[in-house]
């Protein structure tokens, strides 16, 4: 038991300090006042975004980028999705819409759309964004900004996250909580090292030249989390690329409740460890247990610094990725509580090959 205390602390001592690291590095897109004249194509895959898509198209119609071109692929969706697209597009010459291919054997449907939709793309820079989200004034500018000042091949953008119910709240801000408190965003650009890649499949910017050279969705056309095994793949070619955090530049509704958080991110928690069973139960003792244990052994007086250490990070995390401080703090226990519930489904869906998206069955390989 003393082994195990000491390891839960030391490991949050490491965490705490990635988390002062990412504040005080501030890895967030700049936004810039330059307005750049370069062809962008928006690339959107849909699957039965009905819901979501015109609030996103809206968006993009309203931000202040005039040189573009939108392309929607409906994934063979059982809504309306198409129907409203194509609606939109008559009135809109800059956007249009097609339809996805019947899926392929071994491969992803997300992956495949992004394939079908870069084929078609005429622009200088390749967009990916989920259909989803909303794009605020300024975004494309910035990003292309960012791109010419690091000579990037790939810019990823983590989206600021929309909750709106208590699921959502529960759940949703784990996924900046694993980020920054693990990794050094700044060194997915300053090292060299493919072990240092992040990235989110919500906001893909690409050079378009080296995308089609590479084609990067179909060289992980099976990959689950297709966003970071781009930017490995990205960085083990000697590219220059980086991920930052979207400073109220794009934001994202991912789920709408407790149940589509829970389906969600259990799709992708086990992947992000690399269907290592072994390291996301590791990782879950020195995270959620650990802390819990120390709860139950330590007197109040020895409680105070591992306690302060995981409020300090809770509010410099919140605050980097636009979220409520003091919601995340007082629902951090039950977070972790979810959190854990999500990595045992995850597992669960992982051996018994249960994982399903959309309407599809995922098969990893």
């Amino acid at each position: 038991m003393t082994i195990l205390i000491y390891a839960v602390l030391i490991f949050l001592v490491i965490r705490f300090s990635v988390t002062v690291f990412n504040f005080l590095s501030n890895p967030k897109l700049p936004r810039v006042v330059k307005h750049h004249h370069d062809q962008v194509s928006i690339l959107i895959p849909a699957r039965n975004e009905a819901e979501n898509i015109l609030e996103l198209l809206v968006s993009i119609k309203n931000q202040d980028y005039a040189d573009y071109e939108v392309i929607v692929l409906d994934d063979n969706s059982s809504d309306n999705t198409l129907g409203l697209v194509e609606k939109f597009c008559l009135n809109n010459p800059q956007f249009k819409v097609i339809s996805g291919k019947a899926l392929p054997p071994n491969w992803l449907g997300k992956n495949y759309a992004c394939q079908q939709l870069s084929e078609l793309a005429t622009g200088k820079y390749l967009l990916f964004i989920d259909a989803d989200e909303t794009i605020k004034i300024g975004l494309i500018n910035s990003l292309i900004s960012r791109m010419e000042i690091g000579n990037l091949t790939l810019l990823s953008v983590f989206t600021n996250q929309t909750m709106k119910s208590i699921g959502e709240w529960l759940t949703v801000p784990l996924m900046h909580f694993i980020l920054l408190n693990l990794l050094p965003l700044r060194l997915v650009k300053l090292s060299k090292n493919p072990a240092f890649a992040a990235a989110s499949g919500q906001c893909m910017f690409f050079n378009a030249n080296h995308y089609k050279e590479n084609q990067w969705h179909e060289r992980v056309k099976h990959q689950v989390v297709e966003d970071v095994e781009i930017m490995k793949l990205v960085k083990q070619e000697k590219f220059n690329a980086e991920a930052l955090l979207a400073n109220g530049l794009i934001y994202c509704r991912m789920y709408r409740n407790l149940s589509e958080s829970l389906n969600g991110f259990s799709k992708n928690l086990l992947a992000g460890f690399g269907n290592n069973i072994i390291i996301l139960l590791l990782y879950q003792l020195l995270v959620t247990i650990g802390p819990l244990i120390l709860i139950l052994n330590f007197n109040l007086t020895l409680l105070v610094l591992p306690l302060s250490l995981i409020v300090l990070s809770r509010m410099m995390i919140s605050y980097l990725s636009g979220q409520h401080v003091l919601i995340n703090l007082v629902l951090h226990p039950l977070q972790m509580l979810f959190f854990l519930i999500i990595s045992f489904i995850s597992i669960k869906k992982h051996i018994f090959k249960t994982s399903t998206w959309k309407g599809r069955t995922i098969k990893t390989i």
